[in-house]
């Protein structure tokens, strides 16, 4: 009888795999990502420009590798990539607690490590996002993207609580092992899935250039995939500008403890995963257009309140709290359905380019903006 309850993709084992898979990951890759600062900080005695040099590595391939990748997906089936990418991710973070213990462990190959485990993520996601309309079908995106989205804001927020307290008992590299083992559930959990997968019907151009313009002429070219982009360009850009001055101003204008801003952003998580369970019947009653407009305006429009406050007091507090409430779920809304949309209107042939395409110009903007 409970079974009988379940429909739609709760019924799909697939999607189900890989549900489950990418929920471990995402978990894993936060706490991975807040051990590595802390690998370089406490255990290396980094220096802030070698920090510096460490954040660069984690943001260069996507410009180095972002477009190539859209187009190697489209040349083959993504599922292997998947897998591919995950088991050669692991393998790159076990290095680091190995050379720690070791007593080899050095800057450089921090520096190795994300670099190369940046591409292949870039290379993953890329597929990821091309994988799942041939695995679920383009009228079940919506409802998939957002239970997707919902996980991770779980992840979220568990994994930036736990990740302090993991370095504190075993020490950052060692932490970094928990990456490591989540990458290698995504890939057991991907390649488990049995459901076949069609090779994509493409017709090579002569050259690499020639198959990444194809590319960026699809995203030009159709009227909803340039609006999607031209939005996403905006959205980064000022995202940019916004999240570099926030901490800032938070900090030595509002004079609030970081420990206070802690909690106040983890509102912001939960605020996600509101966003990522109403996603879908929002769309479903009123439209996915509908559905993309309120939720940008509702972001944009809920960061007013973050200037109204006014020093280390309770109403600024609530203010920064009422932001992170109303803007971040309403965030999610758009994000889940502008993904969703560009899957289903955008050729089978094409979906790897079309999705670096749209990465590259958002990782662009962010950056610019920053």
């Amino acid at each position: 009888m409970l079974l009988r309850r379940f429909t739609g993709l709760w019924r799909h084992p697939g999607f189900m795999k890989l549900w489950i898979g990418q929920t471990i990951s995402v978990f894993g890759s936060l706490i991975g990502a807040t051990a590595m600062g802390f690998t370089a900080i406490l255990i290396l005695r980094a220096t802030p420009f070698q920090l510096g040099l460490l954040s660069a590595a984690r943001l260069a391939p996507g410009f180095l590798t972002g477009l190539v990748a859209g187009a190697w997906v489209d040349r083959l089936r993504r599922r292997p990539i998947l897998i591919g990418a995950d088991i050669a991710r692991a393998l790159l973070l076990a290095t680091i607690p190995l050379a720690a213990a070791l007593g080899l462990l050095r800057i450089e190959q921090l520096y190795a490590v994300t670099l190369l485990v940046s591409i292949l993520t870039i290379f993953f996601d890329v597929a990821y996002q091309s994988y799942l309309p041939s695995l679920i079908g383009r009228a079940e995106l919506v409802d998939g993207n957002s239970k997707l989205s919902a996980s991770a804001s779980v992840a979220e927020v568990s994994a930036f609580g736990l990740s302090g307290w993991l370095v504190q008992l075993f020490t950052a590299p060692i932490t970094i092992l928990i990456d490591a083992i989540s990458f290698i559930f995504s890939a057991i959990s991907v390649w488990l899935i049995r459901a076949p997968e069609q090779a994509a019907a493409y017709n090579a151009q002569p050259n690499l250039r020639g198959e990444i313009a194809e590319g960026l002429t699809a995203v030009r070219d159709h009227p909803f995939l340039r609006a999607t982009a031209a939005c996403t360009l905006s959205q980064k850009f000022f995202s940019g500008i916004f999240s570099t001055l926030a901490v800032l101003y938070m900090v030595r204008d509002l004079g609030f403890a970081p420990g206070i801003l802690g909690t106040i952003w983890a509102v912001g998580g939960v605020s996600s995963l509101v966003g990522a369970v109403v996603a879908a019947p929002t769309t479903r009653r009123f439209g996915i257009g509908p559905a993309m407009i309120v939720g940008l305006f509702l972001s944009g429009i809920a960061l007013f309140f973050i200037p109204l406050a006014q020093g280390a007091t309770l109403t600024a507090a609530l203010l920064l709290v009422l932001q992170q409430t109303a803007g971040d779920g309403a965030a999610t809304i758009y994000e889940i359905n502008q993904v969703s949309l560009r899957q289903a209107i955008t050729p089978e042939r094409l979906l790897g380019r079309v999705n670096a395409t749209t990465e590259f110009l958002g990782l662009a903007a962010t950056l610019a903006g920053s």
